[in-house]
């Protein structure tokens, strides 16, 4: 059982430019913050945008921010998500709290990444294996 990273599609492609593009227009600079855009498409082809809020006490991160708007706007049903660092970091892959919400919302989400073998893609529960999503009855192992 390995992960399968998927090759990148033109909308993965579109995905990403618009995370970049949304760091770059709202940075914190190379000040030594650590800046992330995110954006993520729904099945119906819509895409939003998400910054992180840098904070000492942790704050949200651009990815979830980035879902966050989705669901405000009604988007139920994602596809494929993607980070981007500032300063031309590129494409970045989400920390843990983020895949274990990847996994308990949306674990059919295909997550951008930048590996060995170039950018890609790979389904969220393939980050986060042997994980347990979270319900409000409690826990199953995925």
């Amino acid at each position: 059982m390995g992960i399968e990273l998927r090759p990148l599609t033109d909308e993965d492609h579109e995905l990403i430019e618009l995370a970049r593009r949304t760091v770059d227009e709202n940075t914190d600079g190379p000040d030594g913050v650590y800046t992330m855009g995110a954006a993520v498409r729904a099945a119906d082809g819509r895409m939003f945008a998400g910054i992180n809020l840098y904070h000492f006490t942790g704050g949200p991160c651009a990815e979830l921010v980035a879902l966050g708007r989705a669901r405000a706007e009604g988007a139920r049903e994602l596809t494929t998500i993607v980070a981007v660092g500032n300063e031309g970091r590129g494409v970045q892959g989400p920390c843990g709290r983020d895949r274990q919400i990847f996994v308990d919302y949306h674990p059919q989400l295909r997550v951008i990444l930048s590996t060995a073998q170039g950018l890609g893609s790979v389904v969220a529960t393939d980050l986060l294996p042997e994980g347990f999503p979270w319900t409000p009855s409690g826990a199953d192992v995925v």
